[in-house]
């Protein structure tokens, strides 16, 4: 059955982990009959936590999409995974969603979880809801949650539903501000009750602040509140939704997952608060001659669908979409608005956590999967007559690093295709392979998630692998002027070898790449040998005298010479200036050079001692500090790459998972005696192993 725009919601659940998102999900499920038993995530069966490595750990690793019909409104759920390592995941929900959902438990109150989701919700103007989890738990507190709300967020949090409890503090059931009407569940099946006489004077508080808020809303209202007039029950739902979509208001409900207290209420909110997608987010579009213009979610529009997601198991590749404009049917030619390729469409489907659907069209403002197609997560499928590319969606850069190798020698190809499945459905992270230290290097947002992408190239692509600390890519430099002389003199049966030089080596600050130059007078050495002891010290500049590493601002100068006229070879000269090489470099104040880079935290002012103090303990710089203007500072420093393998898990720990960084390569510096020491012990245990 196909919906009309304006009988469609997207809606994503966000949340700190284990606020209860899956399980809400699971109830919503159950209450409108998409699934006649819930599951529970302990138990491994729930709709949205499907995937072997969720039911391992007990939470949600993905986004998962979980349709629902209820009275006429098609509500296409997205739970996304509270982890920070999963905030790919969460960035895709929010493409695709025109309002969210923000899960807080009431054991917890304000979790770091939930300022995450304010926060991404704040930057795109999104309309959202708070649904209090876990009322009725043991230690739960409603009132502390709500006032923490309030405090925080202001008189925009507006409570639509409200708790009632007994003396022992047991929440019994619930009620609808708005209606001033009151509701319990027996056996998961919900059944009016009298609004209880002790809780007239607080709903009837909550309701006139909700009457004041939706006076808010217009001017016309405005009069009708100070002249004393009552809003009817359309007018209260009208300043409402008014107020939902210019983000004056944020209802706050509640409710309990596991007996479906409040899970009815939660969607008839959906229903008549939140916007369809006509009225949801904005897009940004860049058309074909590279103008950008805004994007108008219309159903009469010519077809255009934006991949938000990508999902490669072992039954093929679906690339999930939501219609913005027209109507998208199979075998429908569409061009990629990224790379100008034209393209069919596969099949349709509606996907309900893992089971599929066949349908036969998805109408704007609607959300499917297409199978078998060649396009990526952040495509645009558009129609030719009019080609446009929506902007990407914003992944944070990776920025926990691990060198990651087969157990088994030579399985490396294995590794590097199942990394390159995995990286479609998670663009999130990436693989790449260091040709200076010879390692494959994967970048992720933290340990949790590279740890989960291990068990998947275990358990899908068969090959088992372990992660190592990346090396850092030192070099080498001189410091001091020396001149060797290299002789290489074989004689065997026939004819012998004979090369023989002196060199002048000496720094050069100017240039990275070794500068070779000669001053050979009276033909001591003939030309036709220069090209070979030129190769012969560019290769051994490959190798340092301390450990190993890349020599760089050198200058070699070739000044002097001998040759003999048979035995003299192209051969014997070059091994003659890596002789010379190998006796002057170690006598030419030899220093290791590290990488530094810019690193830029951004943290909560209340963290910037703790950060501060510990970027000094790494032998960083602080360069400066600037606030953003939203609590935060941003604090600029340089750093030693060497100093940085466990930042990302360090700096977390430090913040309580609040601060964020970016590290780039800015330069080469000496390194301090103490730390080239241990970077030589470091080199040489590594040469012994191989």
């Amino acid at each position: 059955m196909s919906y009309s725009v304006q009988n469609i919601r997207n809606v994503c659940l966000l949340g700190h982990s284990g606020s209860g998102k899956t399980a809400l999900a699971e109830s919503l499920l159950f209450m409108t009959g998409a699934i006649d038993r819930m599951g529970r995530a302990a138990d491994g069966n729930t709709v949205c936590d499907f995937d072997p490595e969720e039911i391992k750990r007990q939470i949600s690793l993905s986004t998962v999409v979980a349709p629902l019909d209820y009275k006429g409104c098609r509500i296409n759920l997205m739970d996304t995974p509270g982890a920070f390592d999963f905030a790919g995941e969460v960035m895709e929900a929010l493409r695709a969603a025109d309002a969210a959902i923000i899960v807080c438990s009431a054991k917890d109150g304000i979790s770091v979880g939930l300022e995450k989701a304010w926060k991404y919700c704040e930057e795109r103007n999104m309309p959202r809801f708070i649904y209090i989890s876990k009322t009725d738990e043991e230690n739960s507190d409603y009132n502390a949650t709500f006032d923490a709300l309030r405090e925080r967020f202001g008189k925009k949090i507006a409570p639509v539903v409200v708790p009632i409890w007994d003396e022992s503090k047991h929440v019994t059931g619930i009620i609808d501000v708005l209606n001033k009407r009151a509701y319990e569940m027996q056996n998961l099946k919900r059944s009016e009750i009298d609004l209880p006489a002790d809780k007239e004077a607080v709903v009837t508080e909550f309701n006139d602040a909700l009457k004041e808020s939706v006076a808010e809303t217009s001017e016309e209202f405005m009069e009708k509140f100070f002249g004393g007039e009552d809003f009817t029950y359309a007018e209260m739902i009208q300043g409402l939704r008014q107020g939902v979509r210019d983000l004056s208001l944020f209802p706050v409900l509640c409710g309990s997952a596991v007996s479906c207290l409040g899970s009815l209420m939660l969607m008839d909110n959906i229903a008549e608060l939140l916007p369809n997608p006509a009225e949801g987010n904005y897009h940004k579009a860049t058309k074909a001659d590279g103008e950008t213009e805004e994007f108008v979610v219309s159903p009469g529009g010519v077809p255009t669908a934006f991949v938000f997601k990508t999902l490669s198991d072992q039954y093929g590749k679906y690339s999930f979409v939501k219609v913005l404009s027209g109507s998208i049917a199979p075998d429908m030619p569409m061009v990629d608005g990224r790379t100008g390729d034209k393209l069919k469409l596969g099949r349709l489907y509606s996907f309900r956590g893992k089971k599929a659907t066949e349908v036969k069209e998805l109408t704007c403002g609607d959300i499917g999967a297409i199978a078998k197609m060649d396009v990526k997560t952040g495509d645009t499928l558009c129609d030719e007559r009019k080609v446009v590319a929506l902007k990407p969606i914003p992944f944070a850069e990776p920025c926990y690093s691990v060198a990651i190798v087969p157990k088994t020698r030579g399985q490396e190809d294995k590794i590097a295709q199942g990394l390159s499945r995995l990286n479609e459905e998670d663009p999130s992270f990436s693989v790449s392979n260091n040709s200076e230290t010879h390692q494959m290097v994967l970048s992720g947002s933290g340990d949790m998630q590279v740890d989960v992408l291990v068990s998947k190239l275990k358990t899908r692509f068969n090959v088992e692998s372990e992660l190592q600390p990346t090396r850092v890519p030192y070099r080498e430099k001189i410091r001091k002027t020396v001149q060797k002389q290299g002789r290489h003199k074989k004689q065997t049966g026939g004819s012998g070898q004979f090369g023989d030089v002196w060199i002048r080596f000496e720094p050069n600050p100017e240039e990275e790449e070794m500068v070779f130059a000669e001053e050979v007078f009276g033909g001591s050495v003939p030309r036709n040998f220069f090209p070979a002891v030129e190769k012969g010290l560019r290769e051994a500049c490959v190798h340092g005298p301390l450990a190993g590493y890349p020599v760089v601002n050198l200058k070699a100068v070739l000044y002097d010479g001998s040759y003999h006229p048979v035995d003299s070879s192209e051969i014997a000269f070059k091994t003659a200036a890596q002789l010379a090489y190998k006796a002057a470099l170690p006598e030419a104040n030899p220093v290791l050079l590290e990488p530094v880079g810019e690193l830029k935290v951004t943290v909560p002012d209340s963290y910037m001692g703790d950060v501060i103090g510990d970027l000094n303990k790494r032998r960083g710089r602080v360069m400066g500090m600037d606030p953003t203007g939203s609590g935060d500072q941003v604090i600029t420093a340089e750093v030693p790459m060497g100093e940085m393998g466990t930042y990302a898990i360090d700096l977390r720990a430090m913040t309580q998972s609040r601060g964020s960084f970016t590290f780039h390569f800015v330069r080469y510096e000496d390194c301090p005696p103490a730390a080239q020491e241990k970077a030589i012990a470091e080199a040489k245990a590594l040469a012994e192993q191989q």
